[in-house]
C-alpha cells in the first residue's frame, strides 16, 4: 500500500487569476512517468530520459493525442529538489481551462491533487528544511511589509533554526553537567553554578523574544491606524485624504458613519490599514450604538490612534471625558489632531494633557504634516522590535512553555542542596519543547495543523 507521502501530487503553484503564465508542479516517485505519458518534447526525447535540472520545450497532450498547450518542462531528479522527490515543473499559459486540462491529464495518469502545504510538508519530511523554515515559507508568501519579508527570508535561510540549535546544544550541555554530578560529587556545586548561569542567559534571550511578540504582528500584518473622535469631527474627510480615495461618505449630518470602514495603503515598505470609525457620543440609536462600540474596539486593536477633535466648535464635557479616557488608556499610540483648523475657534473650553497637530482635509500641507508624523510613529514602533525573529503563535507558545520550565529549574539550583535527579528530569522536559519547536518530535496531528495553513501549491 502506498502511503500519502509516496503518492505523486500536482498543483498550481502560481496564484489563480489573470497573468501571462502559470506554474504547475508534479512531485513524487512517479512524476517522470506521469509527465512522459502526457507530454511530447520538441526534441523527440522522453522526460524519463532527459538529464536532471534541464528545461525542455514541448506540448501537453490529451488522451486522444491532441495538443492542450505549448509548455516548458523543468525536470529535476531526487534528492536535489525542493521536496526531495522527483519533480517536474510545467510552465503553461495562464488560462484556467488549460490549467484544468493539464491537471486532469496528470490525475488520469496516476497523480492526485496536492493538499494545502503538501509540497512544503514533503520537503520537511525529506529533511530539506526544518519546521521553522517551513513556517518561514508561509510567512514569506503572506508578508505585508518589507520588514516581514526580510525576516521571513532570513528564517528560511536558517537564522532562527540556528538559534534553536544553539539553545538545544546549551540545554544538552546542562543535562550532561547535571548527570555528571552523580559521579563527581565533590564538584557538583560548581556544576550547579554553571547550569544556573547558562539558564539565566537563555532566559534573558527568551524574555526579549517574548516581549517583542505582540509588536511583531505589526511586522507581519502591517500597521493598523484607527481614526477616533466625536461625531462630525471630520474623521471621514481626513480618512479620504489619507488613503487618497473618496471611500467614506462625507456629510454635515452628525452620525453619518455608523460602522468601521477600512482602506489599505502601501508606502515606504510599510502596509498601513486606515480605519474610519463611528463618532463617539451618547445615542439611543441601536445601530449607531453598535458602531460606537466597534470604534472603541478598533482603538484597542489599533497600533496607532488618530484622536480627532473638532476645533470649529466648543467641545462638550462628555467629549472631554471620552478623550481623556482614551488618552489615559492608549497615550503611547495616540496622535492628537485638532481638525478643521481653517474654522478653528480662538480658544477652546477644554484642557487636555497633550499637544495637538492642527489639520484640515482641505490643505495638502497639513495632510502631508500628518503623514510625516504617522511615519515617525511607525518608525518608533519598529525601532522597539529587538527580536531578529518573526515568531508565530505555535513557536511563541512553545517558547513560553520552555520559559516556564526553566523558571521551575532556576530556584532548584539556588538552594544549598541541589537535587540533580530532579534537575535532569526538568531539563529533559525542556529539551522535548525544543525538539517540538524545530519539528524533530512533532506529532502527525500537529504537523497537519501547521501545513493546513499553507496555500495549495506550496
Amino acid at each position: 500500500m502506498i502511503i500519502a507521502e509516496q503518492e505523486t501530487i500536482i498543483a498550481q503553484c502560481t496564484p489563480k487569476g489573470s497573468g501571462a503564465l502559470a506554474l504547475l508542479r508534479i512531485s513524487g516517485d512517479n512524476a517522470f512517468d506521469i509527465a512522459t505519458k502526457m507530454s511530447i518534447l520538441a526534441s523527440s526525447s522522453s522526460i524519463n530520459n532527459v538529464q536532471s535540472h534541464t528545461v525542455h520545450y514541448g506540448w501537453i497532450r490529451d488522451d486522444k493525442g491532441a495538443h492542450i498547450d505549448q509548455v516548458l518542462f523543468i525536470v529535476m531528479h531526487a534528492p536535489k529538489t525542493f521536496t526531495g522527490q522527483n519533480v517536474v515543473e510545467i510552465t503553461c499559459h495562464n488560462n484556467p481551462f488549460l490549467i484544468d486540462g493539464i491537471i486532469k491529464q496528470a490525475i488520469m495518469h496516476g497523480a492526485r491533487l496536492a493538499q494545502e502545504g503538501e509540497f512544503s510538508k514533503r520537503a520537511f519530511l525529506h529533511g530539506k528544511i526544518d519546521l521553522v523554515q517551513a513556517e518561514a515559507i508561509n510567512e514569506l508568501i503572506h508578508a505585508s511589509t518589507q520588514s516581514a519579508l526580510k525576516q521571513a527570508l532570513s528564517q528560511l535561510e536558517g537564522t532562527f533554526s540556528h538559534w534553536i540549535n544553539g539553545l538545544e546544544k546549551e540545554l544538552i550541555k546542562n543535562l550532561a553537567l547535571s548527570d555528571a554530578s552523580f559521579e563527581f560529587i565533590d564538584e557538583e556545586m560548581e556544576f550547579g553554578k554553571r547550569i544556573l548561569e547558562s539558564l539565566e542567559n537563555i532566559l534573558t534571550s527568551m524574555i526579549t523574544l517574548k516581549q517583542a511578540f505582540n509588536q511583531q504582528q505589526q511586522i507581519r500584518q502591517g500597521i493598523r491606524i484607527a481614526l477616533l473622535g466625536a461625531v462630525n469631527a471630520g474623521k471621514s474627510s481626513l480618512f479620504n485624504a489619507l488613503v487618497k480615495k473618496n471611500r467614506a461618505i462625507v456629510s454635515e449630518v452628525a452620525g453619518t458613519t455608523r460602522d468601521t470602514l477600512e482602506a489599505g495603503l502601501y508606502k515606504n515598505g510599510f502596509y498601513m490599514t486606515y480605519v474610519d470609525t463611528a463618532g463617539l457620543r451618547e445615542t439611543n440609536d441601536s445601530i449607531e450604538q453598535e458602531g460606537i462600540k466597534r470604534s472603541f474596539q478598533e482603538g484597542q486593536q489599533a497600533d496607532i490612534i488618530l484622536l480627532i477633535i473638532d476645533s470649529s466648535r466648543l467641545i462638550t464635557a462628555q467629549e472631554t471625558t471620552i478623550y481623556q479616557e482614551l488618552y489615559t488608556l492608549y497615550a503611547p499610540k495616540i496622535i492628537v489632531i485638532e481638525n478643521k483648523s481653517d474654522k478653528a475657534l480662538p480658544k477652546q473650553s477644554f484642557s487636555l494633557p497633550f499637544n495637538a497637530l492642527k489639520t484640515t482635509a482641505k490643505s495638502n500641507e497639513t495632510i502631508e504634516q500628518l503623514e510625516t508624523i504617522v511615519e515617525q510613529k511607525i518608525a518608533t514602533l519598529f525601532s522597539h522590535l529587538e527580536s531578529p525573529f518573526l515568531l508565530n503563535q505555535r513557536q511563541f507558545n512553545l517558547l513560553l512553555s520552555l520559559e516556564q520550565k526553566l523558571f521551575t529549574i532556576k530556584p532548584l539550583l539556588e538552594t544549598s542542596f541541589v537535587e540533580y535527579e530532579i534537575i535532569s528530569y526538568h531539563l529533559k522536559e525542556a529539551l522535548e519543547n525544543i525538539t517540538e519547536l524545530s519539528g524533530k518530535t512533532v506529532s502527525e496531528q500537529g504537523m497537519d495543523a501547521i501545513f493546513r495553513e499553507f496555500c495549495i501549491g506550496k
